[in-house]
């Protein structure tokens, strides 16, 4: 682009910006609109790839803060000036302006587009999704990723990553067209869901059914661990329903912090009883003190 473009051209209505706009809302434009008009988001169609030169050459100036300086300033001047070739008894050129407005660097603007050297921009950012079992959103894996129209790549996940995390590779997205760094790639991560234990913050759950005896009486019982032998736990007679027990260290490892396993015993009640059975359970009854227990429960609702 040559030098006295800059007067035809406005970079700040290209990106949409004003312009008083922070370097940090420039360099956020720049690469949602060339993440919509790159030649690889549009292909063949010309209209987008020349947007896209528009949109790389109004980023090349006001990214640069001395070049944006020098921009502002010729806009300044206004569009009523006339510049000619610079020849023998023109008048002056397009660069005697510049020699006069920037104290003699005029002269100094060779190579680039039409003398000026637009700095290299960065590549785009790419985003992608991946699924990853529970158990390696806990314990850490690394998974292969394909992209489109790129080389497939190792991806580490690290241990305890959530549902819905980003994790970025600095450096993975698409290289710049000019020789700037290459843009990062995000990649939302996806946890499956466990048929057994729930997420809960660093801890793990997990729903232990006991039997009406056990929970009566006491026992000790087995307890599955995520990605480990079970783990014995003792339930103490007379266990209520819904109690939880914390198992030790067998949640989420992140090193310098570790979880535990949270045990909920769920009593679970037989849908099917022999006529034996059902004369036991009424004998059983018969012996039972007689309480209400929800005599507390109606107190309290002032029911009684």
């Amino acid at each position: 682009m040559a030098s006295q473009d800059w007067f035809e051209k406005d970079f700040y209505q290209t990106l949409g910006l004003p312009k008083d706009a922070s370097e940090s809302d420039v360099k956020k434009t720049y690469r949602k609109l060339a993440r919509q008009y790159h030649p690889d988001s549009n292909p063949g169609d010309a209209k987008a790839e020349a947007k896209f030169k528009e949109i790389s050459e109004a980023f090349s100036v006001l990214s640069d803060a001395e070049q944006r300086k020098e921009y502002d300033a010729i806009k300044a001047m206004g569009s009523g000036a006339r510049f000619t070739s610079g020849g023998q008894g023109a008048g002056g050129g397009f660069e005697d302006v510049f020699s006069n407005i920037f104290g003699g660097r005029g002269g100094g603007f060779g190579g680039g587009f039409g003398g000026f050297d637009f700095g290299p921009t960065a590549g785009i950012d790419l985003t992608a999704r991946t699924s990853i079992d529970f158990i390696d959103s806990i314990k850490g894996a690394t998974i292969k990723l394909s992209l489109q129209g790129m080389e497939s790549l190792n991806v580490k996940i690290p241990a305890g990553v959530v549902d819905g995390q980003k994790i970025k590779l600095r450096g993975k997205g698409r290289p710049s067209p000019n020789g700037g760094p290459s843009g990062d790639l995000i990649v939302t991560v996806r946890v499956k869901p466990h048929p057994v234990f729930i997420r809960d913050g660093i801890n793990l759950r997990v729903v232990v059914p006991v039997t009406f005896t056990e929970a009566a009486l006491g026992a000790t019982i087995s307890v599955p661990t995520l990605g480990a032998e079970p783990v014995k736990l003792k339930i103490h007679p007379g266990i209520p329903n819904g109690r939880v027990l914390r198992i030790k260290g067998r949640g989420v490892d992140l090193g310098n912090n570790r979880g535990d396993l949270l045990a909920t015993v769920e009593v679970a009640v037989p849908s099917h009883l022999s006529e034996k059975a059902k004369k036991a359970l009424l004998e059983f009854d018969e012996q039972m003190p007689k309480e209400d227990p929800r005599a507390e429960l109606n107190s309290k609702a002032g029911l009684l």
